[in-house]
């Protein structure tokens, strides 16, 4: 690949069952090469769904370990912002607009799907433009929007605050709760509990931020990296690449994901970034406080921030504390790479997508919900896949 759109021929080769065979042996050579278990760790929610959903760690040896990490925004949110927000859904005269996999997700008293069955104004709506299209058409009610998301869906909010203020909008806020992805590979890294060999890193997050952006945490922590797509031999190029890293003694930022992913990554979208947000610290689900990992509305744009329109301390005393449940819930540790899903005592029991306890269970991003989904035995009895190759 040359960075250069790809031909018909060159797609395909990305699920080619004969590319996967190759790959898989070679992997094995490598593996064998190195001679130690490895754990590589994919840092995005996609990733984790389509290793899942093709099988692809039955065609890896048993020494090369793939773990999920804080790869799903919903999952890594906060409770505490989750409590809030649902808050500031019960306030009169609110509309509240959110990305559909908010609905479910649990707070310590009650969910978004909740409390519109209870009658709140609460509306899916599939990007932040449409959310402003709401307030547009409802002069009279603030309209929140909650901004949760990577890199990946920050500029979008960003561009949908500049057309609020440009079409003179002042029923339109967000709640922001973007969380940045260098910071928290760092923090990980710096974990004594996470033990880890390399990243597979986000395709999606690298279009708008750029491989070099790796590169500070990489060289700090002397850590194999490789950006991938999400096509099956994508992710099994990314795993080979990595393993070649391992066995060189190297560490470094690596394209797999060429067709798509620059070393510079998407200026304008960055610039977006910078016109209205600032790094500040933010608490993520299972980590804690990441210094510069979230995405705070710059002072001149305070008013956009949906936490400035209410009492929001008066509001934050009120909240009540997770329930007992919620405590058991391994979610954080199945983010930091420490557990597996099925390692879960409320996996496949208490937590399930119909009743999910935790945000891992309710995303479509979440690690638990791609192995409950592709994951559990026997695969075919419980409407799983055989592996994608043989």
């Amino acid at each position: 690949m040359n960075g250069q759109a790809p031909n018909v021929a060159a797609t395909q080769a990305f699920s080619d069952r004969a590319v996967a065979q190759a790959l898989a042996a070679r992997i094995a050579r490598r593996a064998a090469e190195i001679g130690r278990p490895v754990n590589l760790m994919e840092v995005c929610g996609t990733h984790t769904v389509a290793i899942s959903r093709f099988g692809l760690r039955s065609l890896l040896p048993p020494s090369v370990r793939l773990l999920s990490g804080p790869g799903c925004p919903v999952c890594v949110t906060d409770q505490g912002d989750i409590d809030l927000f649902l808050a500031l859904a019960r306030q009169p005269g609110v509309i509240t607009t959110t990305f559909g996999d908010m609905m479910r997700v649990p707070g310590s008293e009650t969910t978004l799907a909740t409390e519109k069955a209870a009658g709140r104004d609460v509306r899916v709506v599939y990007s932040p433009l449409n959310a402003l299209q709401v307030a547009k058409a409802n002069p009279g009610r603030l309209v929140l929007f909650y901004a949760v998301g990577f890199e990946t869906t920050a500029p979008m909010v960003a561009a949908a605050l500049e057309m609020a203020l440009e079409q003179g909008l002042t029923n339109f806020a967000i709640y922001p709760v973007h969380k940045t992805v260098p910071p928290a590979l760092a923090a990980l890294l710096a974990a004594p509990a996470v033990k880890l060999d390399g990243f597979i890193l986000p395709g999606h997050v690298s279009t708008v931020i750029g491989a070099g952006a790796y590169a500070p945490v990489v060289e700090r922590f002397h850590i194999p990296s490789v950006i991938s797509g999400f096509e099956g031999n994508d992710i099994l190029l990314a795993v080979d690449m990595l393993l070649a890293q391992i066995a060189a003694g190297e560490a470094k930022v690596e394209i797999e994901y060429r067709r798509v992913v620059t070393w510079e990554g998407n200026r304008t979208a960055q610039e977006m970034l910078d016109r209205f947000f600032v790094p500040v610290g933010a608490k993520w689900r299972g980590i804690g406080m990441i210094p510069g990992s979230g995405l705070e509305l710059r002072p001149e744009y305070a008013r956009l921030d949906a936490r400035n329109r209410f009492d929001t301390p008066a509001l934050a005393a009120q909240l009540p504390p997770p329930p007992p449940k919620l405590a058991a819930c391994s979610c954080g540790e199945v983010l930091q790479g420490i557990k597996l899903p099925t390692e879960c005592l409320l996996f496949g029991k208490t937590c399930t997508p119909v009743s999910p306890v935790g945000p891992c269970m309710v995303s479509n991003e979440g690690s638990c919900a791609a192995y409950y989904r592709y994951e559990r035995r026997p695969r075919l009895a419980e409407g799983g896949v055989e592996p994608w190759v043989n």
